[in-house]
Formats: C-alpha cells, sequence, structure tokens
C-alpha cells in the first residue's frame, strides 16, 4: 500500500513541475504559454462592458461587442446589424496588434494607439489594463460555435436602432384604429451618448433621406418583455406629448415591426442608411457630424485598484 502511495506522490510532482503555474494575486497563467497563443486560444473575447473598472475609457473597446487577436491583425463586431455572419462572425478587421511580455499594443486605424497590461483571472477570461487612462477591460473567451450571437443582438436592441440613419414606414396594416402615430413616416434613433433621442417626421415623398424635416423629438427606451427574449417594449417619449408603447420585434437585419397596442395596428420600418461604426465621424442624415456609437456601462463606476506592472 505504502509502494503504491509513492508512486502515486512521484507522478503528481512530475505533474506539476511539467506545467509550472504562476499565482498572483489570484490571477495565474501558464509560463508555457506565451500573450500570443493566449489571445489567439479563443476566436472571439468577448467585452463585458459592464464590469470595466475605471473612469477612463479606450474607444475600440467601448465601441466593440467582441475583439478577436489574428496574425497580428485586430478585428471587431462593432455592429449588430450581420453579427455573426459579417467577417465569418469575427466583424470588421479593425488594426494591427503586438504581444509580448503580457503587454499588448493595439494599433487602431482610426482611434490611435492603445497599450495594455495583461492579467489572465482565469481559464477564458482576460482583464485589459490601460495604465494610460486606468481603466480594465474585462473579456470573456470563446470559440465561434459555441458563441450566442443571437444573445448579444436581442440584449443589445437599442443599439441596433441606432445603426440606420432612418426608419422608413413600408406598411401600416388595414386593422386598427386610426391614431397620430399614422402620419409617422420616419423614425431615427441618435446614440446613447447624446441622451438617448428619437426623432419623427410625417414627410411623405421625399427624394432623399437627407431632406426629411424632423417633425418631433423626444427620448426613448428599449425594455424587456419577460418570458420572450425576442420581444421587445418601445416607449416613445414625445416632448409636449404623452407616450406611445409598441411592441418591437425584428423580422430582419434591416425590417422591424411595431404593434400599437391602443390601436390595434402594425407598422413596418425598413433601415435606411447603414452605419458601420468605424470611424470617429458619421455623417447622419440631417447634417450634422456626430460621434459613433460608444457602448454605456450600466454598472456603477468604481476606482480602479490595479497598478501597472511597468511602473
Amino acid at each position: 500500500m505504502k509502494k503504491i502511495k509513492l508512486v502515486s506522490i512521484f507522478v503528481l510532482l512530475s505533474m506539476l513541475t511539467s506545467c509550472h503555474v504562476d499565482f498572483v494575486n489570484d490571477e495565474f497563467f501558464e509560463e508555457s504559454i506565451s500573450l500570443n497563443q493566449l489571445l489567439n486560444s479563443h476566436e472571439l473575447w468577448y467585452v463585458d462592458i459592464n464590469e470595466t473598472i475605471g473612469f477612463g475609457q479606450t474607444l475600440f473597446l467601448q465601441k466593440a461587442f467582441t475583439v478577436s487577436f489574428l496574425n497580428g491583425n485586430v478585428y471587431a463586431n462593432n455592429n449588430l446589424v450581420g453579427i455573426g455572419s459579417q467577417g465569418n462572425g469575427l466583424g470588421i478587421m479593425i488594426g494591427q496588434y503586438d504581444a509580448y511580455d503580457m503587454i499588448l499594443d493595439v494599433y487602431h486605424t482610426f482611434d490611435g494607439f492603445s497599450s495594455f497590461d495583461i492579467y489572465q483571472i482565469d481559464g477564458n477570461t482576460i482583464e485589459l489594463y490601460n495604465p494610460f487612462n486606468d481603466t480594465s477591460y474585462f473579456l470573456h473567451g470563446y470559440q465561434r460555435n459555441n458563441f450566442d450571437y443571437d444573445y448579444v443582438f436581442y440584449d443589445n436592441i437599442h443599439y441596433f436602432l441606432q445603426e440606420y440613419q432612418v426608419w422608413e414606414k413600408t406598411y401600416t396594416s388595414e386593422d386598427g384604429a386610426l391614431s397620430e402615430f399614422d402620419y409617422e413616416n420616419f423614425l431615427q434613433f441618435v446614440p446613447e451618448n447624446y441622451g438617448q433621442v428619437f426623432r419623427s417626421s410625417q414627410d411623405d415623398l421625399i427624394s432623399s433621406i437627407h431632406n426629411v424635416f424632423w417633425d418631433f423629438t423626444g427620448t426613448y427606451n428599449v425594455q424587456n418583455i419577460e418570458g420572450n427574449m425576442y420581444l421587445k417594449k418601445l416607449i416613445l417619449n414625445y416632448d409636449y406629448f404623452s407616450d406611445e408603447y409598441f411592441e418591437l420585434s425584428i423580422l430582419s437585419d434591416q425590417l422591424i415591426k411595431l404593434y400599437h397596442a391602443p390601436s390595434g395596428t402594425y407598422y413596418e420600418f425598413e433601415g435606411v442608411g447603414y452605419i458601420q461604426y468605424e470611424t470617429d465621424d458619421n455623417e447622419t442624415s440631417y447634417g450634422a457630424q456626430m460621434p459613433e456609437k460608444l457602448r454605456i456601462q450600466r454598472s456603477i463606476k468604481k476606482e480602479n485598484q490595479r497598478t501597472s506592472k511597468r511602473l
């Protein structure tokens, strides 16, 4: 019995010495794996914006749902339109990267240079700490075949509404009572950093979306409907008027359906003027230069206790 126990201990010690693991502040990484191998170990890294610690912003991470690191190139899913199919699920190429000594340098095509200290939190979570703005982003790793693109899409519908310059009404059901909303022909949803604003227009037969005159301005909100991930509640809060409530469903990447319960009427709106979130200045249909969509952190911001490994 003792002989078997000694053999078992010998085997265990051999296993431990063959793969050395360092523990630092409850974090670990295998020394035999380089940073580049770690980044390549998952095809997609989901940016959990609500786990962010610190008061700064790194723009390319603030706008991305996922990032990927492949052969020195950085890819991102910045848009919900086409997510899961664009770039074979990786999105678009947004720049290049260098990885060395647990430091990641990213050269973004439009947002410029960013540098991070990398900490491996667990087997599929890494922390990107930016010492220049004292902010940490947490990324969760997935392979494309086990990543839930649908969940990300429906959990962020309010961003999807912002990805077209305007939504043009293409259908009104014959069923239902008359309502004031029957006269609305265009909707527009402005990025949240501008206060989650919507605009509506009763223009008809216009030659270009750039010529739309916006009759009303207000705020909007999208809420979940319990028990149905694919159905949302859209609230349009008109200034000086009462709120309008709709059931919002997605028919395609470019077509939405609004059911107006008070009147029993269905409307369909088609997205016009797709906005590819990549640059710093997307021109909207009403001619103003506006910064592109940035994801908003819902959790309470906290001071970062992390210290750069380079200090």
